[in-house]
């Protein structure tokens, strides 16, 4: 399903208010979306918001979204929303795990989804999005482009998911060279721009030569020092170089609009059923998006070893680490 471009999916936004997309009160299928962050981050966030608003045209839905950003904040939004009889509420992100687990007991008809995690319930179920297999792919492009350097990451909170991403990143640095040297740094914040900026220079600033970033609303900080600094940078979990067309080489790329059409398609049908749900390069859920207008920089020999191995992860010829969740 093709995603819309950054100005449809903003003018899309300016029709919405409260935070609702159309039908919410409706007796119809209905589906909720809890946000750890703002939709406006054109990455982790903003791709959740264009799955709701996909499950809306799709599926004739009515949607809502709230942002939340704590654990009680989680617990009281999942009631609030299976209380009015949503079918489907999806806490988008690791943490929404426990409170799921939590409220799922008092409301066995209405389904709660995680985007991340291994907590699994009768109605409780966590869609892995594998985007270990695309950092992997970018940490070995990093590492072929810049034999004599070395690549980066920061992150916004240490938690598994990120953590696997990174991992990913720095095996796939070693995959293209051997013992090749990799740092991350975490910033402890998921909105805090200006503290991944600073955390970007610094690690440029000690010969970094690409960084990648896994920091949601953050992550423009980081554009921003490797756009001061000449160097490039990777985006996450939706294609980012519209952000930064300057800085962003590429980006690690989840279709989360097509998983959440088809979870919520099997939710309105009856046929859902709980389980961990992973999503994968192999099915085309997770790729690897390059910036038109800097593809000119990677040379056609690195291109092409890159685009094998990428090739690899996806037939599983390569087997790409991940952490433990």
């Amino acid at each position: 399903m093709p995603r819309p471009t950054l100005l449809a999916w903003l003018a899309t936004l300016l029709v919405l208010t409260g935070g609702c997309t159309r039908g919410e009160e409706s007796s119809g299928f209905r589906v909720a979306l809890l946000s750890p962050g703002p939709i406006s981050d054109a990455g982790w966030n903003a791709a959740a918001y264009e799955g709701l608003l996909a499950i809306a045209a799709e599926l004739d839905a009515g949607t809502s979204q709230v942002e939340t950003r704590t654990p009680p904040e989680f617990e009281e939004a999942f009631r609030d929303y299976a209380r009015r009889g949503f079918a489907l509420v999806i806490g988008h992100g690791f943490e929404f795990q426990d409170a799921a687990a939590a409220v799922a007991p008092d409301f066995p008809t209405t389904v709660f989804l995680t985007t991340s995690g291994n907590t699994v319930r009768p109605n409780v179920a966590p869609i892995v999005f594998r985007l270990e297999e695309a950092t992997f792919v970018l940490g070995d492009l990093a590492a072929r482009m810049a034999p004599d350097g070395k690549i980066c990451a920061v992150g916004g909170m240490e938690i598994p998911s990120v953590r696997s991403t990174f991992l990913a990143f720095e095996a796939g640095a070693r995959y293209g060279r051997p013992d090749y040297p990799v740092t991350i740094s975490y910033i402890g914040s998921w909105d805090d721009i200006g503290s991944a900026r600073t955390a970007a220079l610094a690690l440029i600033d000690n010969g970094c030569r690409f960084v990648l970033h896994n920091a949601d609303a953050a992550g423009p900080g980081v554009f921003q020092a490797a756009a001061q600094r000449d160097v490039y940078a990777f985006g996450s979990n939706r294609a980012q170089h519209e952000v930064n067309p300057r800085a962003v080489l590429a980006s690690a790329v989840i279709d989360i609009p097509r998983a959440f059409v088809d979870v919520a398609t099997q939710v309105k049908q009856g046929t859902f059923r709980s389980r961990v749900i992973e999503r994968t390069m192999a099915d085309g859920s997770i790729s690897v998006v390059y910036n038109p207008l800097l593809t000119h920089v990677i040379p056609d020999e690195i291109r092409a070893a890159v685009d094998a191995t990428e090739q690899a992860v996806r037939t599983r010829v390569i087997t790409v680490p991940t952490a433990e969740f």
